[in-house]
């Protein structure tokens, strides 16, 4: 008997640009994601089993480099005891609170932002990393841990130094 057919898999990349409060471009990076499972198995659910579905979220956050160990697939929103949100109780904290990613049109099996978001940090630290959440549940208040943990990456070189008025602009893309 001969396999054919394709192999599925979730693939999503950050590209991450930091820009200083004068403008100027400190640093670029770019993050291969792990897809969470939860957020594959509820992506199954509801493109395979669902009916009337309206997605809540998603939502962008950020990962600290407070107590930063690993992100995992097994994480959750509820379970991740690798990373922190950064934000209000993890430096470095930034205004405003998740950001809404909104989609361009799927094609050629691949979907992204229809325009990066932005984060203006208000204070100095490190980050790890993004995340994105989505789901039943899903808000997006900085530190909330209802929803579904889409995706989680960090950066190649390690965490990034920011400082407060230092903005981040986070596109994101994924494939299958």
């Amino acid at each position: 008997m001969t396999e054919s057919g394709d192999r599925l898999r979730a693939h999503g990349r950050f590209e991450v640009h930091c820009h200083g409060a004068d403008g100027r471009l400190k640093w670029h990076d770019v993050i291969d994601n792990v897809v969470a499972t939860v957020g594959k198995n509820l992506a199954f659910t509801t493109f395979l089993n669902g009916s009337a579905y309206t997605v809540t979220g998603p939502f962008m956050g950020l990962i600290s480099g407070t107590s930063f160990t690993a992100v995992a697939a097994a994480d959750t929103m509820s379970s991740h005891a690798g990373w922190l949100e950064a934000g209000n109780a993890n430096a470095p904290t930034y205004s405003g609170n998740r950001d809404t990613c909104v989609w361009a049109a799927a094609s050629a099996g691949s979907i992204a932002l229809s325009a990066a978001l932005l984060f203006t940090f208000t204070g100095s630290g490190t980050v790890q990393g993004c995340f994105i959440v989505y789901g039943s549940g899903a808000v997006n208040t900085i530190d909330s841990t209802a929803g579904t943990l889409w995706s989680a990456g960090v950066f190649s070189g390690g965490s990034k130094t920011v400082q407060s008025g230092d903005q981040l602009s986070v596109s994101y893309s994924v494939s299958m």
